[in-house]
């Protein structure tokens, strides 16, 4: 698949196949989520990759129903805000690097035929706390989101176009 294509063609996926995915494209995905850019260069993030479905169980309970695609996917990665390397004036800007990363792993999942839900944690902070628990998180880690990956359990049918006219502007409001 072409980048214009794995973007234009992209769908949330909440239902997955009883299916592994290989080690080499769980760490293509961890590389591209890697390959965004940060700010001042900082790679202010680090992940944590689950396959375990006990714990995917305990992440789905620390998250809530929202995040019941963990229940059945064959893998997740939690992108947490790494303090300890983020930009000094303004640490929070983990929340866009981890942001970008997640974008570029969902884009990488999807390019190589394996779907993807994003599930919010960040900045809703009884998640972020659950979560930090959970993987007795040291205090400079931030869980930022969690990212749901397997192989769509339905056959994907195009989606729309989701071009807006109404929402740009040029030069001015």
């Amino acid at each position: 698949m072409n980048t214009l294509e794995t973007i234009f063609t992209r769908k949330s996926v909440r239902q997955f196949k009883n299916q592994k995915v290989d080690e080499k494209d769980i760490k293509t995905i961890l590389k591209a989520g890697m390959s965004g850019p940060t700010c001042v260069n900082s790679k202010d993030w680090s992940f944590i990759v689950v396959d375990d479905p006990e714990v995917l169980h305990k992440m789905y309970q620390a998250n809530g129903v929202p995040a019941k695609p963990l229940l059945e996917c064959a893998f997740a990665i939690l992108i947490c805000g790494d303090y300890s390397k983020a930009f000094k004036f303004s640490k929070d800007y983990f929340a866009v690097d981890g942001s970008i990363a997640g974008q570029n792993m969902i884009l990488a999942a999807w390019s190589l035929g394996i779907g993807s839900v994003w599930l919010g944690t960040w900045p809703q902070m009884d998640r972020v706390f659950a979560q930090s628990k959970l993987f007795d998180l040291p205090n400079d880690q931030i869980p930022h989101s969690i990212i749901a990956f397997g192989y769509p359990l339905d056959e994907i049918k195009e989606k729309e176009e989701y071009y807006d006219e109404s929402v740009i502007h040029y030069n001015k409001w």
